[in-house]
């Protein structure tokens, strides 16, 4: 089960004194018109002033205001980068981070493509990762857990948390889009259906997450199964707006880091 905390979820299934996180929605911010109310894209075409100021209001909700937040320049790939304080205030061209650095706080932006986080047991790092379905064909969850084996962290710790995205329901695709994923995998196959009342194809983006995380020794993972599509006062969701010709739209921040230890004494 998860909880909506005013404007942003979290998983009644995770309780660790170590680190925060959130799946902000779109509620409780400053923009107005396409982008009412949380948007926090600098690259939207919103007034910067209130994206900053959105931006902040993320950040007191989960008590981050002391560290420092990594953006990335998210390109639909399966590029992961480990931050730390040589590159955090570098423009990274990636769609997965990963830290152990307690001052800082990882940051996605999503309207419909999943936002996944990361961490072990022990909280020792925090990972982040963006996956449309780009992400998805090229498999970032592979290229991720690599990375953090190559930190000497067993997976067998491993938790993962999948937030607000688009459901199967209302992803459909052409038979092209399929093939590009079976001629990837031929177990990808079932991660597509077909109405047998309309005859379109649709594809299930978070079986196959889940997918991908168990078949490299995530087993604990935990779905906030909302759809980022049909619930329009919560969430900005890019397929939608462009079904209704009111493109641009707005992005979701979701966020991840470490507890301020300050705040524990």
């Amino acid at each position: 089960m998860e909880t909506y905390k005013n404007n942003y979820f979290i998983s009644d299934s995770v309780k660790t004194d170590k680190i925060k996180y959130g799946f902000f929605s779109k509620e409780g911010g400053y923009s107005t018109g396409n982008y009412r109310s949380l948007n926090c894209s600098i690259s939207s075409g919103d007034k910067k002033k209130l994206v900053y100021k959105n931006i902040d209001i993320a950040k007191r909700k989960l008590g981050f205001e002391n560290h420092n937040i990594k953006f990335l320049k998210q390109t639909h790939s399966d590029r992961v980068e480990i931050i730390d304080k040589n590159n955090l205030n570098m423009t990274t061209d990636a769609d997965g981070s990963i830290t152990k650095d307690k001052s800082i706080v990882l940051a996605i932006m999503t309207a419909d493509c999943a936002p996944i986080f990361i961490f072990d047991s022990d909280c020792s790092f925090v990972c982040y990762l963006h996956i449309g379905w780009k992400g998805c064909l090229a498999n970032i969850v592979k290229t991720a857990v690599y990375k953090i084996i190559q930190m000497h962290i067993t997976t067998q710790n491993l938790i993962a948390i999948i937030g607000p995205c688009l459901s199967k329901v209302n992803f459909e695709v052409d038979e092209n889009f399929q093939d590009d994923f079976i001629n990837k995998d031929l177990q990808y196959k079932n991660f597509f259906s077909k109405n047998s009342k309309n005859k379109k194809t649709y594809f299930d983006i978070r079986g196959l997450i889940n997918f991908q995380l168990q078949k490299y020794s995530i087993n604990k993972i935990i779905n906030i199964a909302i759809d980022t599509y049909s619930n329009k006062d919560l969430f900005f969701s890019h397929r939608k707006a462009f079904h209704n010709n009111s493109l641009p739209t707005g992005r979701m921040i979701n966020l991840i880091g470490f507890r301020d230890t300050t705040e524990l004494f």
